[in-house]
């Protein structure tokens, strides 16, 4: 599990919209951002590059103190393996990172060996 979020932080998740293929995508970040809508593509302007968000139940109700939605996005920085694979993250990952093939609704995702840039050894191998 990502060390930085929990599954009660995002209990209130319908979907998860990926704007990019995951496959090829070790890692992504997770956060909390906060929106003014449940759903459709939220504005994520100087994080990162956005890679998937969450859309919420239409239960969920806005932050009283922001009067926010609290969304799930998924994200990527210019110094992240995708973009510099012999950078900084060759190996390891950072704290908010995850699999992307871990994440569901509700799901904080987790690190895995694809994650932190193991090599995985085939069965048999």
């Amino acid at each position: 599990m990502s060390s930085l979020l929990s599954d009660m932080d995002i209990t209130g998740e319908a979907k998860i919209i990926w704007l990019e293929d995951t496959g090829e995508l070790e890692y992504v970040r997770q956060a909390v951002h906060g929106t003014p809508y449940r759903r459709g593509k939220p504005n994520f302007d100087g994080l990162g590059r956005l890679v998937g968000y969450a859309e919420l139940d239409s239960s969920v109700e806005r932050d009283p103190e922001t009067s926010l939605f609290h969304r799930r996005v998924f994200y990527l920085v210019p110094h992240d393996r995708d973009s510099a694979p012999d950078g900084d993250y060759r190996t390891g990952s950072p704290g908010e990172a995850v699999d992307p093939q871990t994440v569901d609704i509700r799901r904080t995702g987790e690190k895995t060996d694809r994650s932190q840039g193991r090599a995985i050894t085939p069965a048999g191998a």
